[in-house]
């Protein structure tokens, strides 16, 4: 398999052997150069094919040796499949643009690691992903990006690589783990959709890539469909918002929960690793686009609830007590402003359903919320420059006085009235 690839090129130098019990012969033979690349394949494969699926008490220590073999082949495939290679200096920009990182044209790693869960965390993590790892490496030079497959996941050892294949049939299904307790262990010739997962991990490689680095549209439904958890990521946690399809495809499908109300938050803003945030203004102009005048009277269209996961995110992060926000005072009221300018509007827009947006009463409840610091922050901000700002702040001071006394007091009710706005006027006439 693949015998074409020039074995200057294609031969791994593996400087050491870090899998505990390696054979020495195995190391030396990896490190002979007069050797074919489908051997040194073959070497690595033996290996996992010993151990099994991945797992936490699987001894085997994958490293970037089993990334580095992966390679040629991942690269190959993606050529078969139509991926048109970026220099350098593009693939650096996109890398840049997507995930905010860099990549340091001076360091001989061979890899950089984007981990999709906490996008800070750079260490390099060769555990593969099957194990319950959440990250793909950039491979650098070859300008792709890929998760970390054992070799059974993206090659048909049993028809290609037959002396391995053999050896597995004869492998005990049983190690020690760390500890020198018995652990079982699952053969990958017993996985029984293994070709399956072969498929998709392939069919995932060619179109991330196509979609990301070729901009092929074509790969968006079937990634929307199959690879879910990597499209959200690339909005929420590392603030991709230049695709409007996909932000619009994240922001439907996305709802406010109590259970965990920063996962919102995340198609406003984001906070990047250099601790500056950065607001996500195609959200706005997305969200403008989905709430239309129509929408609160169609029962069947999700969006209509738009104004409440906006109510209840405010309401969450506004609150003076919530010690979780995890940004500056400034940037947490800079964040609110821009949300509740958004959300305000409504309140103004005669086209909407008379008092629809009365009762969210977006600027009076940021009012209520923001103590005195924060609304100095605002102030002294002239407002974060949002034109009609000010003028909704200072007209929401009685939707500030009903929020408190019917929301929050609890005074309201069928005998306890609030004052209507003309009332209420008289007794706190404008300055």
């Amino acid at each position: 398999m693949m015998k074409n690839f020039n074995i200057l090129t294609a031969i791994l130098l593996f400087i050491s052997c870090n899998n505990k019990g390696q054979d020495k012969k195995d190391a030396n033979f990896i490190t002979d150069t007069k050797y074919h690349y489908d051997e040194i394949v073959e070497i690595v494969l033996k290996k996992q094919l010993e151990y099994g699926k991945p797992s936490f008490d699987n001894p085997y220590q994958y490293s970037d040796k089993d990334l580095e073999v992966a390679t040629p082949i991942l690269n190959q495939l993606l050529l078969d499949n139509g991926y048109k290679v970026l220099s350098n200096e593009e693939f650096s920009n996109k890398i840049k643009q997507i995930f905010n990182r860099i990549i340091d044209k001076n360091s001989t790693s061979k890899f950089l690691y984007i981990n999709l869960i906490d996008k800070c965390d750079k260490e390099l993590n060769f555990f593969p992903n099957n194990a319950e790892n959440n990250g793909v490496f950039v491979v650098k030079n070859q300008n792709f990006i890929t998760d970390l497959y054992p070799l059974p996941l993206i090659i048909d050892y049993q028809k290609t690589y037959s002396e391995a294949a053999q050896e597995e049939n004869s492998a005990s299904k049983n190690y020690k783990d760390a500890n020198g307790n018995e652990v079982k262990k699952y053969l990958w010739k017993d996985i029984h959709n293994l070709k399956e997962q072969r498929k998709k991990n392939i069919q995932t490689l060619v179109a991330r890539n196509l979609y990301l680095f070729n901009d092929n549209k074509a790969q968006y439904k079937w990634l929307t469909l199959n690879d879910s958890y990597f499209m959200e990521a690339l909005v929420k946690t590392f603030g991709y918002i230049q695709d409007m399809d996909l932000l619009k495809w994240v922001i439907e499908r996305t709802k406010f929960d109590k259970k965990d109300p920063s996962d919102y938050g995340n198609l406003f803003w984001v906070k990047q690793c250099d601790e500056t945030v950065k607001i996500h203004a195609n959200t706005f102009k997305i969200l403008q686009e989905i709430y239309t005048p129509d929408i609160t009277n169609d029962m069947s269209n999700e969006n209509r609830f738009l104004l409440d996961y906006i109510k209840g995110y405010i309401e969450y992060f506004a609150d003076f007590n919530n010690k979780e926000t995890g940004v500056s005072k400034e940037d947490k009221v800079k964040i609110l402003a821009n949300i509740v300018y958004f959300a305000e509007q409504y309140k103004y827009d005669k086209r909407f359903v008379s008092g629809y947006g009365d009762n969210s009463k977006m600027m009076g409840r940021l009012r209520f919320f923001l103590d005195k610091d924060e609304v100095n922050i605002l102030q002294k901000n002239n407002y974060f420059n949002l034109p009609k700002f000010k003028e909704w702040w200072d007209n929401a001071d009685y939707d500030e006085y009903f929020v408190e006394e019917c929301e929050y007091n609890g005074t309201c009710g069928p005998d306890n009235r609030p004052m209507n706005v003309t009332e209420w006027r008289k007794q706190h006439p404008k300055k």
